[in-house]
């Protein structure tokens, strides 16, 4: 169980004395566990923060054991973002979401790849949240729930798509939906196409959207709720009048 990975942490909470664990999402080998022994010093610090992109030297022993890992940081890592708080809030957001969500030990680059253009994307504040709910439809697509956005469920047409089923997943174009429309989930330009640009309300009912899909397919069935920082980004936005 030896590998060395691309990976960002997480989350890093305390072990013993010198030591902390911390929760790497990898590019390869999905969301690991391992503890860095001294990661508590002044020096390991700052790369243990959610969000550092790290090269990690992995050991274990065996496959159920927790493993070891040397870290190398790559970049500066957050520290871009520490003079804006609400891209913070987003950052830990993410890290919460995708350490909730990534089954550990399961390869999941998709993942990575989503995480990885939300890092490159929080340092823009006008564009980050809606990268955000393209972020977590790229988690949901690589856990086997993938919103299916290409054609109307009813119809099979390709325009008009402005709602999704909250049961199936599938997008219904205006006049299919337009009975049901207390019932279905608004779906915002934005995610059918880079091009469409962002209106009032957009990146609300994305995260409403993603959220309910994550919460359904996700969350639930591990009995747990969507995750507090997650909620606490969607407060901070709307109080910015940002949704």
């Amino acid at each position: 169980m030896d590998f060395t990975d691309d990976a960002f942490v997480l989350s890093a909470r305390a072990h013993g004395d010198t030591g902390v664990v911390v929760e790497l999402l990898t590019l390869d080998h999905g969301r690991r566990a391992a503890y860095v022994a001294g990661g508590a010093s002044r020096k390991m610090k700052p790369f243990l923060q959610a969000g550092a992109r790290v090269v990690a030297d992995y050991r274990a022993r065996t496959s159920d054991q927790l493993g070891s890992a040397r870290l190398e940081p790559v970049g500066e890592g957050p520290s871009a973002l520490f003079d804006d708080p609400m891209a913070l809030t987003g950052l830990a957001a993410a890290a919460s979401v995708a350490q909730g969500a990534l089954p550990d030990r399961e390869p999941h680059t998709g993942a990575f790849l989503a995480f990885e253009a939300l890092m490159g994307a929080l340092v823009l504040p006008d564009v980050w949240p809606a990268i955000f709910v393209r972020f977590e439809a790229g988690l949901l697509e690589d856990l086997g729930f993938g919103l299916d956005l290409s054609r109307c469920a009813v119809t099979g047409e390709m325009d008009d798509l402005i709602w999704v089923s909250p049961r199936t997943g599938r997008a219904v174009s205006s006049g299919a939906g337009a009975p049901f429309a207390d019932k279905l989930l608004k779906l915002p330009p934005f995610m059918l196409g880079a091009q469409a640009g962002l209106g009032d309300g957009d990146v609300g009912a994305g995260l409403a959207l993603t959220g309910h899909f994550l919460e359904q397919f996700v969350f639930h069935p591990q009995n747990r709720p969507i995750p507090s920082a997650r909620v606490w980004m969607i407060d901070k936005l709307g109080e910015a009048g940002r949704l």
